[in-house]
């Protein structure tokens, strides 16, 4: 048993962890992705002074298949229209979405309905939190007493935004399996983020270090910026359990498959 280890029950009616490998329409994992896990755990709490490791993700229910249609936007909002916007420089120009609007075109969706899962996930300081006098501890206990309490930085959500997610604390033995699942799910994206990476932190300056006549606000990264670079691992599912400790699985990188 691992003292770090932190268990939060997550169901919802929706669910589409998408595959990359599909261009245009959204196909979802028969199971949630390790980033969609370390998401949702991120919007119940994070600090720059610590980091999730996803330990593997538990179906309770692994939900149906369903399919449907639904409009998904083609443009997107620049920052430097929303600074004019803003001064009054421009009018604002919002983005449509609804069906037969240019913003917006239909696509189909094969997702799943009725998904429950428990996220097993270790706790870790950053380089900036051992430099601090934070405490995994401390942290622990703050993300369970948020996720009993119902409250999140953002409302989490099951691969996409609008398949919201609801939350709560698990025991460590109070649940079982989907069933018998076992199956090998090939590969799968573990994050788009390689997790060592992300044992680095940040920070950002001082208000002190930001003041003067003049100076533009700059943010100081501590150790190496983090960038998105497709992770993949071996995925198996053993009595609907998903191992994805990076510790106990292999994890690749895009280039490393080949460009697949």
């Amino acid at each position: 048993m691992n003292d770090n280890l932190v268990r939060i029950r997550v169901w919802g009616d929706f669910a589409c962890f998408t595959r990359p490998e599909m261009k245009v329409e959204r196909v979802s994992y028969p199971i949630m992705t390790p980033s969609a896990a370390r998401g949702v755990l991120e919007a119940i709490f994070w600090k720059p002074e610590m980091y999730y490791i996803i330990d593997s993700i538990t179906a309770i229910r692994r939900g149906k298949w369903t399919a449907f249609k639904r409009n998904e936007i083609k443009k997107k909002t620049s920052l430097s229209n929303a600074k004019k916007w803003m001064t009054g420089k421009e009018e604002v120009k919002t983005i449509e979405a609804g069906g037969g609007t240019d913003d917006a075109t239909p696509r189909n969706m094969l997702a799943l309905c009725d998904v429950e899962y428990v996220i097993a996930a270790e706790i870790r300081l950053s380089k900036l939190g051992i430099n601090s006098e934070q405490t995994v501890r401390k942290f622990s206990e703050e993300i369970m007493r948020r996720a009993r309490l119902g409250k999140c930085f953002h409302r989490p959500g099951l691969g996409v935004r609008e398949f919201d997610a609801h939350f709560e604390p698990a025991g460590e033995n109070s649940y079982t399996g989907a069933g018998d699942w076992n199956e090998d799910l090939g590969l799968m994206l573990y994050d788009v983020f390689d997790p060592a990476e992300r044992s680095a932190g940040f920070k950002f300056l001082s208000d002190q270090a930001n003041q003067g006549a003049g100076r533009k606000p700059k943010v100081n990264f501590e150790g190496r910026l983090c960038r998105p670079k497709p992770i993949f691992f071996r995925a198996r599912v053993v009595e609907s359990r998903l191992d994805c400790h990076p510790d106990r699985v292999e994890l690749v990188s895009q280039t490393e498959e080949g460009g697949e």
